[in-house]
């Protein structure tokens, strides 16, 4: 085994080993490649984008929270309307699933960088993309209180074989 072989070994080993020691309330996201912990707000938000009841995600947020998706240009506003956008986006995509890479938290805002993919239905291949997220907490840190989403819908499209014209059909 070569030297370069071993530290590589050595540093997957370690990560392991702190992602099964990582208190819960900062579990570490399954997927993500860094060591460092994911605050407990930010993880539950991947694992609602990842899971499949919409309520999760709405769940995560004061009642008047807003949710914007900046790549298709829609806000919505309220835990039902959150949820609804989950379950549209369930709709239209098949296995969406969200990876975390980094979150950081500085004051009320953490921001996470992370892949977004999935399958757009109908479209020749799957995609994944870079999506960077703010999310802006309330003052206890518990719920999110603005989101906003960023990436580009063109790669996404592109990715999956469709055109840049595309336009998801209608329910």
């Amino acid at each position: 085994m070569t030297s370069r072989t071993l530290r590589t070994l050595t540093v997957s080993t370690a990560a392991v080993a702190l992602a099964a020691t990582a208190p819960a309330a900062h579990a570490a996201q399954a997927g993500q490649d860094t060591g460092r912990r994911v605050p407990a707000v930010a993880a539950a938000w991947a694992r609602a984008w990842n899971g499949i009841e919409p309520g999760a995600l709405g769940a995560l947020f004061t009642a008047d929270g807003t949710y914007t998706d900046e790549a298709v240009g829609m806000t919505f506003r309220g835990r039902e309307e959150i949820a609804g956008w989950k379950a549209r986006a369930d709709t239209l995509i098949d296995d969406v699933h969200v990876t975390i890479r980094t979150a950081r938290l500085d004051g009320d805002r953490i921001t996470v960088r992370a892949v977004y993919s999935g399958h757009l239905k109908g479209a020749p291949k799957p995609f994944a993309v870079p999506m960077t997220t703010e999310l802006d907490l309330d003052r206890n840190h518990c719920r999110i209180v603005a989101d906003q989403d960023h990436y580009s819908l063109a790669t996404v499209l592109a990715r999956s074989g469709l055109p840049a014209d595309w336009t998801p059909p209608t329910p």
